[in-house]
């Protein structure tokens, strides 16, 4: 028995099992941040721009069975409003923020190699950073 709890330990205790639920815990929190914004914002300037919040009364019948085409209309809406907060309010500024602290150059970049250690570097380097021998200027 105590092999079998201390198999169990390990395995709860191994960073991705504790990195994966506490993501899954922010990411509910967070979904409840943008489904309030959308719902107790976004929506409303929606509604007060179009007129009309909610499509869900729109339907049509055929053979005395009814297509709620409005809801599933809804439901789409709903999902490019949230789509779209999370694109403006949260991977924009991380993109921005992430290619302001960026520390490697980019894949595209011309690159040379350093003459003395053989390294491939920048080709506007005027230093490697792995000898820190200066570079010839760049022609």
């Amino acid at each position: 028995m105590s092999e079998l709890l201390d198999g169990f330990k390990k395995f709860i205790l191994r960073g991705n099992v504790v990195d994966l639920a506490v993501g899954i815990v922010i990411g509910a929190a967070f979904t409840l941040v943008v489904t309030s914004l959308v719902t107790n914002i976004i929506t409303p300037v929606i509604a007060a721009i179009g007129g009309k919040p909610s499509f869900e009364s729109l339907h049509f019948t055929v053979n005395h069975a009814v297509f709620g085409y409005g809801a599933v209309l809804t439901a789409i809406i709903n999902f490019l409003i949230v789509a779209a907060a999370i694109y403006f309010l949260v991977v924009l500024p991380i993109n921005a923020l992430m290619a302001r602290y960026k520390t490697e150059p980019d894949v595209d970049a011309p690159t040379k190699d350093c003459p003395e250690c053989l390294s491939n570097i920048p080709a506007s380097a005027t230093r490697c950073a792995f000898c820190t021998v200066e570079q010839p200027a760049a022609a």
